[in-house]
């Protein structure tokens, strides 16, 4: 692998093994799009919120942890995400670990229970002195109402929806198989494995490539036969309609722009809300920049922007201070980070939607006209 300079030199990157599983596991921790959630679900990118570390698995029911799983996240359709963390040096990784994760799945499902996994959120938040239900919205989206949030978590633990998701350095032969094996029979947990490559160059210079083992086009679609509800534009606006008519005006024309502007435009799967998507391509990666909701509002992904030119936290930063400057705009959050919510009734005000517009202009001509291979400020 090589890094292009913006002098045109180049660096060689060269694969390294992490040091300590205690360096892999705290960057899962401080980074969760390490996961990632547009490899899982390229049509609706996972995002994740992390519960805990070290989360305690009862054997019994109320009992005390009795296994210790590395991390445990939850995505934005509150699906329980357990993640185990071995390192290539680590034996352990090509048998021992799979049994591990099997009693992890076992006993999560029947003795895991929702107001523990709550409180250890909880906890987490206040170590990190971050407001809960803030966090949680800031991860996962600002559109998430956060009671039924955690009602979901509990339907879904009780009907056995969780994932396993093995991550290492490198995945072995064995662990794929068994991986591949393992998604195929069960339903409707997801059994996969991701490997995240490290490459170090000069300078500091550090990448990290992911690549997801364990899902094939059949798999797919057995994860995502319980109950969604696969939008397209007629049943969006017609639910837009009802429940937010104000918005209707701003919605199409934001939806006729994605279409025009942006490489590919997706509908969701959402049970009781819909969404629309754009799709930004950049060297073959994606990018989600927008989505619109039925429940009136515009969603700003820029925790699904991380690639590329926007891989840079100052190209984010600019688009964001874009975004601020426009009259009549405001944002729920202003984390570069995170995904903040716009409600559409309120870009009918004066120039606010024409303003928006060329802000998201300016976003797709940097992906058009930005070096094909990825800068120095842009890897980790």
């Amino acid at each position: 692998m090589f890094v292009l300079q913006e002098d045109g030199s180049l660096t060689a990157m060269k694969p390294s093994l992490f040091a300590l599983e205690e360096d892999f596991q705290r960057l899962l921790e401080e980074h969760p799009e390490l996961l990632a959630g547009e490899l899982i679900d390229p049509e609706e990118p996972r995002r994740w919120l992390l519960v805990t570390r070290e989360i305690g698995i009862p054997a019994e029911t109320d009992g005390p942890g009795w296994w210790s799983a590395d991390h445990l996240f939850l995505d934005q359709d509150g699906i329980p995400t357990i993640v185990e963390v071995k390192r290539q040096t680590d034996s352990r990784i090509r048998r021992e670990v799979v049994g591990q994760m099997l009693d992890y799945a076992a006993n999560a499902v029947v003795n895991l229970k929702i107001e523990v996994i709550r409180g250890k959120f909880e906890e987490n938040c206040q170590r990190n002195k971050v407001e809960p239900d803030q966090e949680l919205q800031q991860r996962l989206g600002q559109e998430i109402d956060v009671e039924k949030f955690w009602m979901q978590v509990k339907t879904n633990i009780e009907a056995q929806k969780i994932r396993l998701l093995f991550v290492a350095d490198d995945i072995p032969r064995e662990l794929k198989r068994v991986v591949e094996f393992l998604n195929r029979q069960m339903n409707p947990a997801e059994v996969l494995a991701l490997e995240l490559r490290q490459f170090l160059g000069d300078n500091g210079l550090r990448t990290i490539v992911p690549t997801l083992y364990g899902q094939t086009e059949e798999t797919r679609g057995l994860k995502t036969a319980a109950p969604t509800r696969k939008w397209d534009e007629a049943s969006f606006f017609e639910e837009l309609t009802i429940r937010h008519p104000e918005a209707v005006t701003v919605a199409r024309k934001i939806r006729d722009w994605m279409g025009q502007n942006t490489d590919r435009v997706t509908y969701g799967k959402g049970i009781i809300d819909g969404t629309i998507n754009a799709v930004s391509l950049w060297s073959g990666q994606k990018l989600y920049p927008l989505t619109i909701s039925t429940q009136g509002k515009l969603i700003v992904n820029f925790g699904y922007c991380k690639r590329g030119p926007f891989e840079s936290d100052v190209m984010r930063e600019e688009w964001l201070k874009r975004l601020t400057q426009i009259p009549g705009l405001t944002l729920s959050t202003k984390g570069i980070d995170k995904y903040p919510v716009v409600l559409l009734a309120s870009m009918q005000v004066g120039n606010t939607l024409s303003e928006f517009f060329q802000v998201m202009s300016w976003f797709v001509d940097v992906l058009r006209e930005w070096k094909a291979e990825p800068l120095p400020t842009a890897s980790m």
